[in-house]
């Protein structure tokens, strides 16, 4: 191995490492699978507790997420954590990370 080589390969290490650092964190949620009607997509509900901008009652704020389940591990009712992914199709931005429970 020659000097030019491991110069190389330290810097290219030292530019991965770079990169990692820059790329923003991936949002994670947690919800209930809702739905598994569709081939490797599963529906998730993800509930959040907010104050309402007005009158600072806390109510809760509901949202669907499309996800990708390639090997269909999440069944109906399932709580799942899912992470934001590269757009796979229309509406799936989203991948199941793990089953939390059955």
């Amino acid at each position: 191995m020659t000097m030019e080589h491991s110069a190389e390969t330290a810097a290219g290490a030292a530019h991965a490492d770079h990169a990692a650092e820059q790329r923003a964190k991936r949002k994670e949620r947690v919800g209930l699978v809702v739905s598994v009607k569709n081939s490797k997509t599963i529906i998730v509900e993800s509930t959040t507790r907010v104050p309402h901008p007005r009158f600072r009652k806390i109510v809760k704020r509901i949202q669907r997420y499309h996800a990708h389940d390639e090997s269909s591990t999440a069944k109906l009712g399932d709580t799942v954590k899912i992470m934001e992914s590269r757009p796979i199709s229309k509406l799936k931005r989203w991948r199941l990370v793990t089953v939390v429970s059955h």
